[in-house]
């Protein structure tokens, strides 16, 4: 029992210090802001964004898209529409002609394929997102690549922050803040969904996320981003032969990416803090999407050829088994069951500030009031997910997705 007890107390110290970690690391990013007296842009740019079946969605990002005070002759959008079933595709095509956006449809059931009925199964198909960047990329005419995805929308001043910040640093590859927000574009009233478990659960989780990946890649401890805000360099991604070596791990388009170009250019990797850069996207609307979208997320750890994160993401995984663990052994011993509720005060009050200090960021510091009362849903979420992810299968997009990178339609 008292072996046991330190076993406990020496992973939430190792814990609490890496979370005091992240909060100095976040505390101390310098918050971004274009120069008041800079040269006119340069850049060129090219928006990606792939699409499969967001006939509902992709309207309201392109419209977002045209609205950019970024000079409209110097970026382009394509939109990588991959095998929808539904009108996203004819929606594209429909506004790239009414539209003064350079605007572009590129259709994968359209391109060759390897053989009679073969398309779906070749082997870059097999990884579906990154297959419809890396053809986007073929195509683009700008040297800075954006990608985003079709349920997103921006600040006016979003391509014009990212270049900005592309052209002072120099960077080779960019990662930038993500939001969730139940908010649609235009409106001034916030729906229902915003009160529910479901999305105080995922938008508080994203916050941390977000916080971590501010704070991990500021440092340069590992490699931390997500792919519906990311740049990076066209050539940086033709040196590094783009998303070989990954292309048969169906996610992974930007985390796995984003290690490949620091191994290259480890002093040219940031991220990019600055509130006029923070991209926004729904929340899933379904415990069914939630849970699939977190196993593809998970599923990620085991190919990570970056170990910093993977010692990072066994600690917390760890530190989650440990609740279920001990309540277990309660049943025969109620000393278990202490230890249990001290190590859950004591992992509460050391993220909470720094999950509050990520969420005034992002102005959704009013959600911290939940923050205590979901520890154990995110508890329980945390073991569950992590087990799947690595075990498990998941649908994405209409595709049953299996480990090693298998497909069943």
């Amino acid at each position: 029992m008292l072996v046991l007890t330190f076993i406990c107390v020496l992973l939430i110290a190792l814990y609490g210090t890496l979370i005091i970690y992240y909060t100095w690391a976040w505390k101390t990013i310098p918050g971004w802001s274009p120069p008041v007296s800079r040269p006119s842009p340069q850049a060129r740019i090219t928006v990606l964004v792939p699409a499969r079946n967001e006939e509902k969605n992709i309207i309201p990002c392109l419209r977002s898209l045209s609205r950019q005070t970024y000079p409209k002759e110097l970026y382009e959008v394509i939109v990588i529409d991959d095998h929808s079933t539904d009108n996203t595709a004819a929606l594209v095509k429909d506004l790239a002609a009414s539209s003064s956006l350079h605007l572009t449809c590129i259709q994968l059931s359209a391109l060759p394929v390897t053989g009679p009925g073969q398309q779906e199964q070749a082997p870059n198909a097999r990884s579906y997102k990154k297959f419809a960047i890396q053809t986007g990329i073929k195509a683009a005419h700008g040297a800075l690549i954006v990608t985003t995805d079709a349920d997103c929308w921006f600040d006016p001043d979003w391509l014009r922050t990212i270049a900005a910040f592309y052209e002072s640093t120099g960077a080779k590859f960019i990662a930038a803040p993500v939001r969730i927000s139940a908010s649609t574009p235009g409106s001034s009233t916030l729906p229902a969904q915003q009160q529910t478990l479901l999305f105080l659960l995922q938008t508080l989780d994203f916050i941390t996320l977000q916080g971590i990946t501010g704070a991990s890649v500021s440092r340069r401890i590992h490699s931390m981003c997500n792919g519906a805000n990311l740049a990076y360099e066209k050539e940086a991604f033709e040196e590094v032969d783009g998303f070989r070596g990954i292309d048969k791990i169906p996610s992974g388009d930007d985390m796995l990416l984003m290690h490949k170009i620091y191994k290259k250019y480890p002093d040219k990797v940031f991220f990019l803090k600055s509130r006029p850069a923070i991209v926004s996207t729904h929340a899933e609307h379904s415990w069914k999407g939630f849970v699939n979208q977190r196993i593809r997320w998970a599923s990620k750890a085991s190919t990570y050829d970056d170990k910093r994160i993977f010692w990072v993401l066994l600690l917390v995984y760890v530190i989650n088994l440990l609740f279920p663990a001990l309540l277990i052994a309660s049943c025969w011993n109620r000393w278990y069951l202490l230890i249990a509720l001290t190590l859950g005060i004591a992992k509460t009050a050391v993220e909470y500030p720094f999950v509050r200090m990520v969420a005034a960021f992002f102005g959704q510091q009013h959600l911290m009031v939940y923050f205590p009362c979901l520890q154990p849903f995110h508890i329980a979420y945390t073991v569950i997910i992590g087990w799947f992810g690595q075990f498990g299968s998941y649908r994405w997009k209409d595709r049953n997705v299996r480990k090693l990178g298998s497909v069943k339609k």
